[in-house]
């Protein structure tokens, strides 16, 4: 019998919108995909290669903290960096995807602490890069007890926040922005190693699509991995066709359970649209049920579904 992944048997106790996100943040903990992204945003990382990258510099096994694994079979949470933050006076932040990666040809052997998150919605009542500038600071300030004690702040680690905003507005589409802590000399120049301030960054990765401009690299890669559209055939040739990125048995399954879930959130939104307007031409016209989905053209076979959805409600 074929074995199943452990996203695959986890998706059993999920709904498809949340097997669907945690499908694509187990597919963006791939270190092959962590390692494009780290080359193509990361400065410590511009001229590595990215097999380097992803065998030498990340260090163990990203940690993916979107569910637990088999949370109603007993399992444990991947291993790995802890992704939580836990303060009695701040609460607990989970992050998405976490994990530490060395800088390469470093004279000490630096770890950076990496977050990276997948938001598709990039206006949830606050500014995105507010959160990511608050997760900064919380994955910096978590440091103390673990990293450094007393006074050994020199022992503090780089932090990153990266976020790929999958439905960003068209004025940000396909673009990489970078926000991060800068020197400036207001009187006279007393200069400090950028080592002692350069201590965290936000990376706004917005995804657009093929009608835009700099539709190539790392941006093109993450619209067509994480796409709704695109099938699960044309992911698996542009992904090694075009980037080299050679599928494991587990990355083909996580992709083809995005692709499987998609359809699924689709298709209910779909439904949930038509029965609105159902409910509202009821409402507004005083029409039956039968003569609003006639109204509507629902296919014949499609009205039974409809009739047992709004007996529910």
């Amino acid at each position: 019998m074929e074995l199943k992944t452990t996203i695959a048997q986890g998706l059993h106790v999920t709904d498809d919108s949340a097997g669907y996100d945690a499908a694509c943040k187990r597919v963006l903990s791939e270190k092959a995909i962590l390692a494009r992204i780290m080359k193509s945003c990361l400065e410590e990382y511009k001229d590595c290669d990215v097999n380097d990258i992803a065998e030498k510099y990340i260090e163990g096994q990203p940690e993916v903290s979107a569910v637990p694994v088999l949370p109603d079979e007993g399992g444990t949470v991947i291993s790995g960096m802890d992704t939580e933050d836990k303060s009695v006076r701040e609460g607990t932040v989970t992050y998405d995807i976490r994990f530490r990666a060395i800088v390469p040809d470093s004279e000490e052997q630096i770890a950076l602490i990496i977050n990276v998150e997948a938001q598709n919605d990039f206006y949830p009542g606050y500014p995105l890069i507010k959160r990511g500038i608050y997760y900064c600071s919380r994955m910096i300030s978590s440091q103390y007890g673990r990293e450094f004690t007393g006074s050994h702040y020199k022992k503090i680690k780089k932090v990153y926040s990266i976020w790929i905003c999958m439905k960003p507005p068209q004025y940000r589409e396909n673009t990489i922005t970078r926000y991060r802590l800068v020197e400036e000399y207001l009187v006279g120049e007393g200069k400090e190693p950028i080592r002692n301030y350069d201590l965290l960054s936000i990376i706004m990765l917005c995804l657009g699509g093929p009608d835009g401009s700099n539709y190539d690299g790392v941006l093109r890669m993450l619209d067509v991995l994480l796409s709704n559209e695109t099938s699960e055939a044309e992911k698996r040739k542009i992904l090694q066709d075009d980037y080299d990125i050679q599928m494991t048995q587990t990355m083909e399954r996580e992709v083809s359970v995005m692709c499987n879930l998609s359809k699924g959130v689709e298709e209910k939104g779909v439904a949930k649209g038509i029965l609105s307007s159902i409910k509202n031409l009821m409402e507004t016209m005083g029409l039956t049920i039968e003569q609003a989905m006639a109204a509507l053209k629902v296919p014949e076979g499609e009205r039974q579904k409809y009739m047992d959805l709004l007996e529910r409600q």
